[in-house]
């Protein structure tokens, strides 16, 4: 398989001491190079994302207000978690850009899919505000490209990053031709973001076009294999999605710093390679995976290398960390409430 392969590790965006910064790339093309992955993959190299194209999911005046305080030597957004450096502005720019373009080159035919490794993420920024380390949101600024300018009908936006897909959701909620779906731990009013319940499923024209499955903590590869393929694959199939754009998180690992799953490398890559087989017989193969989170770095290294190989069509995972050392919790209740809620029979 061909794979677009887009690398923006946006370096003057970092804050320090904060767990958002560009260290969290450091060991990649090292780890890269040493299994010889790089060679296969098709560069791809971002461009800066227009206004235009910025503003098909933001507002003007959110837009302006990132710039401004960048123009003004960076500060902090959303209550101080969400930080701007003077250079932030155009690196997130960069970041959007790249998905842009791995959009362009899949569409062009130049490749069949691929995976996009920008800073900073995206997929807490709504369309007026920043959120959770995000500026401005790659996967719904990548979604609303393939609609504009190639006139795709219907995307499908996976999210699997450990925190809720807010600014994702905020955008497209009520947009039936763009199905949203977030497998997240959620905890309410003590885990960020504090919403995504199985009650939200989308308001006018998008009702039943967002799926949340909110999960409690030290749920494992077992239980996000059963939901991928009792709950998302089927909603995917009634969707008939013509391109699938996955916001690929990696702190739902069970040792990642700021959340309490229980994924390992192992169940990660068995999802991913899920969502593959999920592209083939549903959209060509049209897959492109956006990074978010995932801050412990030999998990984001290798998890990011397992996702390569396997859109590369290559059956091989890497785990040096090992599954989740206590038993994880049993999905099978929320499954049958899921599928009750969502009418899968």
């Amino acid at each position: 398989m061909s794979t677009a392969f887009v690398y923006a590790p946006a370096l003057a965006h970092t804050r320090r001491n904060h767990p958002e910064n560009h260290q969290r790339l450091a060991q990649l093309l090292p780890t890269l190079e040493q299994f010889g992955v790089l060679p296969a993959l098709t560069a791809v190299n971002p461009q800066t994302a227009t206004l235009e194209q910025l503003a098909r999911v933001h507002t003007a005046e959110y837009i302006d207000k990132v710039r401004e305080v960048a123009h003004r030597g960076g500060g902090v957004l959303d209550h101080g978690d969400t930080y701007v450096t003077p250079e932030s502005y155009q690196l997130a720019r960069l970041a959007a850009g790249g998905t842009i373009a791995a959009v362009d080159a899949m569409m062009a035919g130049a490749v069949q899919n691929g995976i996009v490794l920008v800073r900073p993420p995206g997929h807490h920024a709504e369309a007026d505000r920043a959120g959770g380390f995000c500026l401005f949101n790659n996967v719904a600024i990548a979604a609303r490209h393939a609609q504009t300018v190639y006139g795709l009908k219907r995307v499908l936006v996976i999210d699997f990053d450990v925190h809720h897909g807010n600014g994702t959701q905020h955008i497209f909620y009520e947009d039936n031709t763009v199905f949203f779906a977030s497998v997240h731990m959620f905890a309410p009013y003590y885990f960020y973001p504090g919403i995504g319940s199985s009650h939200e499923m989308g308001e006018g024209n998008g009702h039943g076009y967002t799926l949340n499955v909110p999960l409690p903590p030290h749920v494992g590869d077992t239980g996000y294999t059963q939901i991928f393929q009792e709950l998302v694959w089927p909603k995917a199939t009634a969707f008939r999605p013509e391109l699938i754009v996955v916001s690929a998180g990696f702190d739902a690992h069970w040792q990642d710093p700021l959340a309490a799953e229980g994924l390992s490398l192992t169940g990660y890559a068995r999802v991913t390679q899920l969502l593959m087989q999920m592209a083939q017989d549903l959209c060509n193969g049209r897959i492109l995976f956006v990074l978010e989170g995932g801050y412990q770095q030999t998990a984001l290294t290798y998890g990011i290398l397992n996702t390569i190989y396997a859109l590369l069509g290559r059956d091989e995972i890497h785990d040096p960390l090992g599954p989740m050392p206590t038993p994880e919790h049993d999905v099978t209740d929320i499954l049958r409430q899921l599928r009750q809620r969502h009418l899968i029979y």
